[in-house]
């Protein structure tokens, strides 16, 4: 069972965090996990794979970004507000605060003495690309189903959200409709070519790089994983392709067990910090 905190960023944001492997913290690496747009500590198959890697020695460390969407229970999204006013940035950087947590402090009551590595599904992988980057206490990354690029948004749609002053995004799970609000495209907009460009970042990366993309990726098509290999550097990243894989590699919320793609996805992940580290 994971030990739960609630930690408040510089910002004075809460983050919710979920530590597996929370006993032996000290004494083994960990592996931060940054979940993705519209996702959570808790969805589907996280979880499981906090008890995965803690069951193989490696702590596990899951949170929530603070504008997630995500209220008090932990499972419902009912801060829309806040979902409204999230940005990439915002991200990137409670991303990296989390990182010094883990590293620099004691907040978990011991201190990380071995290596630091990031997940990052989804939109996460993007960010787990640029927390690594910029952080150095990182010593490797791995991304599931990852983008490649944060400029997803057409001129034609940029000029209806600045018009009507939000951006309108539907949750297919739950149905729920969200808005965008100007300040995600104005951070696209000042940060898209710098700090915000996943290609550019994993050019210098400089630490190995595990982008693991499922074959039948409805949501984020195979050739973004692709991109991101052709970018990387190629003496330290491994791109795999899984079969038979959807963008949650066969998981639902809420979860209903484990199969072959999710499996697989797991076991690769975990030998590749195991040779890493």
């Amino acid at each position: 069972m994971p030990k739960d905190f609630t930690y408040t960023s510089q910002e004075g944001n809460q983050i919710s965090i979920s530590l597996y492997g929370w006993e032996n913290f000290d004494t083994q690496p960990c592996l931060i996990y940054l979940h993705g747009f519209k996702g959570f500590k808790d969805w589907g198959f996280v979880p499981y794979a906090g008890k995965y890697f803690e069951e193989r020695g490696m702590s596990f460390l899951a949170f929530n970004f603070s504008h997630n969407g995500i209220g008090e229970d932990g499972l419902t999204f009912t801060e829309v507000k806040k979902f409204e006013k999230n940005t990439f940035s915002l991200e990137i950087s409670e991303a990296l605060e989390i990182i010094q947590l883990a590293t620099h402090t004691n907040f978990f009551g011991k201190d990380l003495r071995n290596k630091l590595g990031l997940i990052g599904h989804s939109r996460g992988g993007g960010l787990a690309i640029l927390a690594g980057k910029e952080a150095k206490e990182v010593s490797a990354v791995t991304t599931w189903a990852a983008v490649s690029t944060f400029e997803r948004y057409p001129k034609e749609d940029r000029q209806k959200w600045k018009k009507k002053g939000y951006q309108e995004v539907k949750n297919s799970r739950t149905g729920q409709v969200f808005k965008l609000g100007l300040e995600l495209l104005d951070d696209i907009e000042k940060n898209g070519k710098s700090r915000l460009n996943i290609l550019k970042n994993v050019r210098e990366l400089k630490k190995p790089l595990l982008v693991l993309h499922g074959q039948e990726d409805e949501t984020i098509p195979f050739f973004e994983a692709e991109h991101i290999n052709v970018y990387a550097d190629v003496r330290q990243t491994t791109l795999r392709l899984i079969p038979n894989a959807g963008h949650t590699f066969g998981a639902k919320h809420p979860f209903e067990g484990s199969n072959p793609a999710l499996d697989e996805l797991l076991e690769l992940t975990y030998e590749f910090f195991l040779e890493k580290f």
